[in-house]
């Protein structure tokens, strides 16, 4: 037995170094607005495969400036228009997945009075009415402040507004803020503070809501290209998707 044992160690330590050089590590780096399903893929992912994932979120407008300042990334997950661009540039493997699309959603802080927001008329309305608004510079930003000049009213309202880099910051700033106070964002966003103070109002009305769609390819200098492959199958898959879509992620 004495002989037998250092020998069945060895074997088993030869296994988890095997099973240790087999898993890989991911660098992903994914638009803010899907991180709630992104993390809840993520884990099904690392659970079903030992790989593991790790995540660096940015804004959209950020996510070239990051990739030029850090290109060591397997995958990349953002709208079609910084897709296409990464793809001129060659820097993206064929393999596409469609993860799925964010609509924008209006917030207010728990207990303040709640803005009309049944449709178009309506929200404009309550935008003028609201002693501030509150948004983000990123995808959500950009088309409000675009919605806000159709509607004629952005010159009224942008001495009362406030903006942010990132959704999170101007959550964060809605829940401490003060009187008719209106926060707008992703609605994925809105959920994930929903119960930190936070009240969502609803999405903007159907007729000017604007969804943003994302998708994740892997990068062609991906150092982990099998893995990143299937990283980016298994999010559009029929395990990965289902938490997107649970997320608030539509379809």
């Amino acid at each position: 037995m004495k002989r037998i044992l250092p020998t069945l160690a060895a074997q088993v330590l030869a296994c988890a170094l095997l099973s240790a050089a087999q898993a890989a590590e991911l660098q992903v780096l994914s638009a803010g607005a899907i991180e709630p399903g992104l993390k809840a893929a993520v884990a099904a992912f690392e659970k079903q495969t030992g790989h593991t994932a790790k995540i660096t979120f940015n804004t959209a407008p950020e996510l070239k400036k990051r990739m030029d300042s850090n290109p060591a990334f397997d995958v990349v997950i953002a709208p079609p228009a910084v897709i296409g661009e990464f793809a001129a540039a060659s820097k993206l493997a064929e393999t596409r997945a469609n993860v799925g699309r964010v609509g924008m959603g209006v917030a207010v802080r728990e207990g303040a009075p709640l803005p009309d927001i049944a449709n178009a008329d309506a929200l404009k309305r309550s935008v003028l009415a609201a002693d501030s608004l509150v948004f983000n510079r990123a995808s959500t930003g950009l088309y409000l402040e675009g919605l806000l000049r159709k509607m004629d009213v952005y010159a009224q309202v942008e001495g009362k507004t406030t903006r942010y880099p990132d959704g999170a910051s101007v959550m964060e700033h809605v829940i401490k803020g003060k009187g008719r106070e209106i926060g707008f964002g992703a609605m994925t966003e809105i959920l994930l503070y929903k119960d930190k103070g936070l009240k969502f109002v609803g999405p903007v009305p159907a007729e000017v809501q604007n969804y943003t769609s994302y998708i994740a390819a892997p990068l062609a200098s991906a150092k982990q290209q099998e893995v990143a492959q299937q990283f980016v199958s298994f999010l559009s898959g029929p395990v990965g998707k289902p938490l997107f879509v649970a997320a608030g992620v539509a379809d």
